[in-house]
């Protein structure tokens, strides 16, 4: 594919040939080749838009879907110089600049620069950790990181960790692509634990959920987490086979955590009926407000009733890095598994997730094997894990871990609840803001209440605080999404049901705040940004948006003349 051929303003492309096709699976000679000088243009076009402060290009969603409507597959190769400028002007222009200090509404963050290049290492070598043979190095590698982070969770000593973390017998946890597979696997040990082979039963493994209940005696099946229990949860109780009404939400208290006597009522009431329970799972950082369970007190109720705890610490596991924070999570050293992200804190790229285990044989309970690939007695990691074929993300993480240090990661963890911190009291030091949840990680709750309005609302009847906030609900929706169609800064919103509205839904705007490069300038400009979006709305110089348009939708924004 030596370059295309003009004739009358149009481009034609030479046949493929297999020689052709063959170098594209070489490396570049040198810099000043085809591919080496696209892959510099590449370079250049990501840095700079990794250095913008945009957050996103406004443009609505229908609108760029015009330009991914063909369905043909090309029948003549495309040359590279051409999908990438496609690529440049069509994806990455209009991307979400989730590196931007202003982009603070979700778990996305700026990440260290030296992944850029290390994830191309990893690209380039295309590992596949299911399987020793497609792996080699990457295979203690993982187990490395796997036994690093179990330490951070649950310290055993020295000598555990000599014995296990490279012992085939043994499983420290399993690498996996998220949160959702993690708290899948660690729930799919769970029911194999408590449906473990018996006597004539060989399992619910080989005898599935029907015949595990009549053996048992059971008359269902059910996973109790509180109401902020991440959605993932309802998935894999239906991938379980017990279905999403029977994960049972336990209800919260004021500050977003898991009633612990309202459990322990539950748990009592599954047993008279003869509902097995498969798992209690504590949050340490829920996705909507950053509350942390008390896990400690949720260990000793696990133990008291033989119940697998699981803790799904997606979010908030790093801050056992924290010295000053770490006693928040003070319990999940307890928990026979727990749920760790390491594309969130961590800060590697998309799709590194893990499922750590206490006991380093609970994932013996569901390893498979198939003589082809993954034979008894292998180190193959795939035997153990529910995705076969997976990446060698564990390079990434060991990378991040070596290069940061524990330190590293402290500083980061601290800073980023310091800086919730400092932002909720910018709020609560605003006449026209009110914090709705206070920051026990980095997340917080917040919204939009005109001074007059907050002043009435002290003294108003339930009834006219209920239509208030029906309005307030509807002014912090839009402010929300004229925010985001500005496309200079990001925050995004939730609902929940604090004590004090009498259980009436309430929308808020939700912070994240794990982006390191997010100043508290930003946040003061952010805040800002929506004093003035609302001063618009209730001056009528904006409309009010009343329509139940989907999230990724644009507002439709009207600018109202008086």
């Amino acid at each position: 594919m030596s370059g295309p051929v003009k004739k009358k303003n149009k481009t034609v492309h030479p046949e493929a040939t297999y020689e052709s096709l063959l170098r594209i699976f070489t490396v570049p000679e040198s810099e000043n080749s085809t591919l080496g000088k696209i892959e510099k243009q590449i370079s250049e076009n990501l840095d700079g838009f990794l250095k913008e402060h945009i957050v996103s290009h406004v443009i609505a969603p229908n609108e760029l879907e015009k330009g991914f409507l063909d369905s043909q597959i090309p029948e003549e190769p495309t040359f590279v110089s051409e999908q990438a400028d496609f690529l440049l002007k069509n994806v990455v222009a209009e991307s979400v600049h989730v590196a931007s200090p202003r982009f603070i509404g979700h778990m996305t963050s700026a990440l260290p620069y030296f992944m850029l290049p290390l994830s191309k290492m990893m690209i380039a070598l295309n590992q596949n950790l299911v399987k020793i043979e497609t792996s080699k190095a990457f295979t203690p590698l993982e187990r490395q990181v796997l036994g690093m982070l179990h330490r951070l969770i649950y310290n055993r000593n020295q000598p555990f960790y000599e014995e296990n973390i490279q012992y085939s017998g043994s499983a420290l946890g399993a690498f996996c692509s998220d949160g959702t597979i993690a708290n899948l696997t660690s729930l799919w040990v769970a029911i194999n634990r408590l449906f473990r082979p018996q006597q004539d039963f060989a399992g619910i493994g080989e005898e599935g959920l029907f015949a595990a209940m009549q053996h048992y005696g059971y008359q269902g099946a059910a996973i109790l987490v509180s109401r902020r229990g991440h959605y993932s949860l309802k998935k894999a109780a239906n991938l379980l086979g017990i279905g999403r009404r029977n994960l049972i939400s336990i209800p919260t208290d004021t500050n977003n955590k898991i009633i612990v006597s309202e459990l322990v009522e539950t748990i009592q009431r599954c047993k008279k009926q003869r509902i097995a329970i498969i798992a209690v799972v504590g949050i340490a950082g829920t996705t909507e407000t950053g509350s942390v369970d008390p896990l400690d007190e949720l260990a000793n109720i696990c133990e008291a009733h033989d119940i697998h705890f699981h803790v799904d610490a997606a979010w908030g596991g790093p801050t056992l890095f924290s010295k000053k924070y770490k006693h928040l999570l003070k319990g999940i050293e307890r928990a026979d598994s727990v749920t760790f992200d390491a594309h969130k804190q961590l800060y590697v790229p998309m799709g590194a997730g893990m499922a750590l285990f206490k006991d380093h044989k609970s994932l013996t309970l569901v390893a498979h094997y198939a003589e082809y690939i993954i034979r008894k007695g292998s180190r193959d990691l795939g035997r153990m894990t529910l995705e076969g074929s997976r990446p060698g993300m564990a390079m990434l993480v060991h990378s991040g871990l070596r290069i940061m240090g524990r330190k590293g990661y402290e500083l980061l963890i601290d800073g980023g609840i310091e800086k919730a911190r400092t932002f909720a009291a910018m709020i609560k030091n605003t006449e026209d803001f009110e914090l709705i949840s206070e920051p026990e990680l980095n997340l917080l709750t917040y919204r939009f209440v005109p001074a007059d309005v907050r002043r009435f609302m002290a003294t108003c009847s339930k009834e006219e605080l209920f239509n208030i906030n029906a309005h307030l609900n509807r002014l912090t929706i839009t402010i929300q999404k004229e925010q985001r169609d500005r496309g200079t800064s990001f925050v995004s919103r939730t609902a929940l049901e604090p004590a004090r509205f009498h259980g009436q839904l309430i929308n808020v705007f939700r912070v994240v705040l794990a982006n390191p490069l997010t100043q508290i300038p930003h946040l003061e400009e952010i805040l800002i940004e929506q004093r003035e979006i609302a001063r618009r709305l209730l001056s009528g110089e904006l409309a009010m948006d009343y329509s139940e348009q989907d999230e990724g939708e644009p507002r439709k924004a009207v600018t109202q003349t008086s």
